[in-house]
């Protein structure tokens, strides 16, 4: 400890801080050990609750992360040698093994020495007999520290369905003795889809939440996810999307300087305010996945589109026609809303607006697109392009009523009331 009394206020910033900077490695180490994903998670709370009452008497540790680990290890001990849990529970080897180990000090613990056994976690989470459905979603939640109602929000499910879901996934990893380990090359292809669209979905969700934080993205989840990206695609070496991963999340974060104050789309982003570190290791990592020499998937594709994109700090100019070969060939692999909308809008600059509109107009004959924010943002921008200007200025209205991203509700607000 510290020695020094901290305000209660200034425990809930220690905690709070110790939870953005450890709390998926330390969840990670405590499961890995344990076996019992839940049982992590709850030793963990634990421990954080006892920081909030007695690091406002005691004072802040030397190291949060460390203390934060020892109670938590100890709080799995105690769960073990109940007498309740010993009744329900079937206690392995590994178990009786890890459950003795509780006397470490505080202050020998190192949590940076104890190795990262996230990417074990991801793969524990992906594996075959866990539905489909809650995969990614239990990765994003369990491993990657996001709350069950912001997950719950991103894949467009109830907060209530999906805490259940999430349950009977954890009960089932516990239950199955699933094994926390890299799986073999033989069963790899089953899981690595799920592990990298987790990997993914930790980066969009941060990147969406930063709202316009600059250089501070970096050191959000949303760096998190290029250091968990990279990590993964450097054990895996030979897998074209991993890598694919790694560079389209080091594109966008590249951009993260120009996010700062209102919104800028991104073709009129002031390229001197870009990262070229990242900007470099991102084609190096996209040159690594073409070098493979396999199909472009989805990643690969996406990452591509960024490419160009970050290529106009060279050119000066966004090569749109290659946009469009790209985001065709990306359509043709993943067709989503997303991704159709994006080709509209790419259509609608390489080629004319009234093409862009014709596939969205196509697009709105197949889907319900009211509440796609994407799909009227995209109306309003070739409307107008088009020279239909109040029917655009609707579409503005509606885009930014949708958005959750006050930047750019104020600017898609700015747009609709002839702000051009």
């Amino acid at each position: 400890m510290t020695g020094e009394p901290t305000t209660r206020g200034g425990a809930h910033a220690a905690a709070d801080h110790a939870a953005r900077e450890s709390y998926s490695r330390l969840v990670g180490f405590l499961a890995a050990a344990s076996g019992d994903l839940a049982l992590a998670e709850d030793a963990l709370a634990t421990a954080f609750e006892r920081a909030l009452s007695t690091w406002p008497v005691n004072g802040t540790p030397e190291n949060p992360a460390a203390w934060l680990l020892s109670v938590a290890r100890n709080h799995q001990r105690d769960v073990w040698k109940s007498a309740a849990h010993r009744k329900s529970t079937e206690l392995d080897d590994r178990a009786d093994a890890v459950g003795e180990v509780s006397v470490t000090p505080f202050d020998e613990l190192d949590p940076d020495a104890i190795g990262d056994k996230r990417l074990e976690l991801l793969f524990t989470c992906a594996h075959p007999a866990i539905d489909p459905a809650i995969r990614t979603p239990l990765m994003l939640q369990a491993v990657l520290g996001f709350e069950a109602a912001d997950v719950a929000a991103a894949f467009a499910v109830a907060p209530a369905t999906m805490a259940q879901r999430l349950v009977r996934a954890k009960r089932r990893i516990r239950d199955a003795h699933i094994p926390f380990v890299v799986p073999d090359r033989a069963a790899m292809p089953a899981r690595l889809s799920a592990v990298l669209e987790a990997v993914y979905g930790c980066f969009a969700i941060a990147w969406n939440e930063t709202n316009g934080s600059g250089t501070g993205a970096v050191d959000s989840m949303a760096g998190e996810a290029l250091y968990l990206a990279v990590t993964l695609a450097d054990l895996l070496d030979d897998e074209p999307e991993a890598w694919g991963l790694a560079a389209l999340i080091a594109f966008s974060l590249s951009r993260a300087p120009a996010r700062t104050g209102p919104f800028v789309p991104l073709e009129e982003q002031d390229t001197d305010r870009w990262n070229r570190d990242l900007i470099r290791e991102g084609e190096a990592m996209l040159h690594r996945a073409a070098s493979l020499d396999a199909p472009m998937g989805r990643f690969q594709l996406e990452a591509a589109m960024q490419s160009v994109h970050t290529d106009r700090a060279r050119t000066g100019v966004v090569a749109w026609d290659a946009l469009r070969s790209l985001s065709t060939a990306l359509v043709a692999v993943t067709p989503t809303l997303g991704a159709r909308v994006a080709h509209a809008a790419i259509v609608g600059r390489a080629g004319s607006p009234a093409e862009g509109l014709a596939l969205l107009d196509q697009l709105e004959s197949e889907h319900d697109l009211d509440d796609f924010q994407p799909f009227h943002a995209t109306r309003a921008d070739l409307l107008f392009r088009n020279g239909a200007t109040a029917a655009a200025r609707h579409h503005y209205e509606r885009a930014a009523t949708l958005t959750r991203d006050p930047h750019v509700r104020e600017w898609l607000h700015h747009r609709a009331g002839g702000g051009y």
